[in-house]
């Protein structure tokens, strides 16, 4: 049986990516999970695995290519088919031709109910996205515009298509004024004039990354916390731990207490917890604790995130943080593994520094930086100075939501675990 192999979703708001390589030929043998392309999103650089087996008749795609989910992107002579995603039980109401609804797939209970009076207004919407017919959601994906973000002036804020041109039209004023972070592009001089230069076009994770952290700067009133943290029996406690392992166990890090620690800090500080929406002006507060970890990878940087670090222990969140980091490096992970954080915690004391003021993750509202430990001499309180191990952390804050004195509380907070893991048992 000759079978179409698709591209699947890529996750939210993510409407195509940019095929990187093609790794399978005509003719090959195709095993389930074996990786068939590799592709370029706004997030990641992933490679997408083969959900059937069998032999590759036809390639629809090439390196270069712009493909979007659903499209062909194999013809495969299969031996077994991957069960199809589960579709909702009850088909969508069709109010009128020109809104029919579009075919989907969708978990069951994930479509809205109207509300009483409603059913000539509008056609039922999935549950937590825009109210938009599905022509002005075509459009808007086609125009690249992320429909989430239009203000619809209809009954009950319902999107149409000349909404979705006004939200385009603006975006392209503030891309030309530069009012989109606040600051206009200063020209550039002619750097050739002084010697030779290379351009390089830069990748698209680099781009959403430059972009995404201008916004965070540009829109966040960043403050930046600095204290240290005496870890000399913690650093003691974890080389005598590591030393008994048995091989195939992974190392306990100082980063995977961090975790631990952070996820009991974030549930006494909930506004660390949190993110601001400044059109409704409110405060949204998140009963979930998932951190990402940011990891260098040769493509820059990318923050897998651990999630429901409070229900797992220090060990299995460290096998789960070094299975993540060479995953990103390996360009295997997935776009599901990349989203979702509440806090970010990124550790460059292996490369080296002092100090650093690292840039909140946006919606998050704080990241902890952590830099190189070293020998300090402090006062014992007994006339005598000791060698102890300082670990210097960096606390960036949102000053929307957090003041400085709750920075210094949790901060401090987090110290204290780090000097007395006894306080993790206690108020943790």
């Amino acid at each position: 049986m000759t079978t179409e192999f698709k591209l699947p979703e890529l996750g939210e708001n993510i409407e195509s990516a940019d095929v990187i390589a093609v790794l399978v030929k005509v003719g090959d043998r195709l095993e389930k999970e074996q990786s068939v392309i590799e592709i370029e999103t706004d997030k990641a650089t992933v490679e997408v695995p083969s959900s059937v087996e069998g032999k590759v008749i036809e390639v629809l795609v090439k390196e270069g290519d712009k493909a979007k989910p659903g499209d062909v992107i194999l013809m495969v002579e299969t031996i077994s088919v991957a069960p199809a995603t589960k579709t909702i039980d009850e088909k969508p109401t069709v109010i009128g031709e020109a809104d029919k609804p579009e075919e989907f797939e969708l978990p069951k209970k994930e479509v809205s109910e109207l509300q009483p009076g409603e059913h000539d207004k509008q056609p039922p919407i999935i549950k937590g996205s825009a109210p938009a017919a599905p022509s002005v959601r075509r459009i808007a994906r086609e125009i690249g515009i992320d429909i989430n973000e239009v203000k619809g002036s209809g009954p009950g804020g319902r999107i149409s298509m000349e909404d979705v041109k006004a939200h385009s039209k603006k975006l392209h004023q503030d891309r030309k004024t530069g009012e989109g972070f606040g600051i206009k592009q200063e020209p550039l001089p002619d750097f050739t004039k002084y010697g030779a230069i290379e351009k390089v076009e830069m990748s698209k994770i680099r781009k959403v990354t430059a972009e995404h952290l201008s916004y965070a700067w540009a829109v966040i009133p960043h403050v930046t916390q600095f204290d240290n943290a005496d870890i000399t029996q913690l650093e003691k406690a974890r080389k005598d731990y590591n030393a008994k392992l048995i091989d195939g166990k992974s190392k306990l890090t100082v980063t995977a207490i961090l975790l631990k620690i952070i996820a009991a800090a974030l549930k006494n500080f909930p506004q660390f917890n949190s993110s601001i929406n400044m059109e409704t002006k409110e405060i949204i507060y998140k009963k979930y604790f998932n951190i990402g970890i940011a990891v260098d990878t040769e493509r820059g940087l990318m923050v897998p995130v651990i999630k429901e670090v409070d229900k797992k222990n220090i060990n299995d969140l460290s096998a789960e943080m070094g299975e993540l980091a060479q995953k990103a490096r390996d360009k295997k992970i997935s776009l599901e593994e990349l989203q979702g954080g509440c806090f970010t915690i990124t550790n460059l004391g292996g490369i080296g520094g002092t100090a650093f003021t690292p840039v909140i993750n946006s919606p998050e509202v704080a990241i902890l930086g952590v830099s190189r430990g070293s020998y300090e001499p402090v006062y014992n309180g007994y006339g005598v100075f000791e060698p102890r191990l300082m670990l210097p952390l960096s606390l960036s804050y949102d000053h929307r939501i957090i003041d400085g004195a709750d920075a210094v509380r949790f901060l401090r907070w987090v110290i204290g675990a780090l000097e007395n893991p006894l306080k993790l048992l206690i108020d943790g």
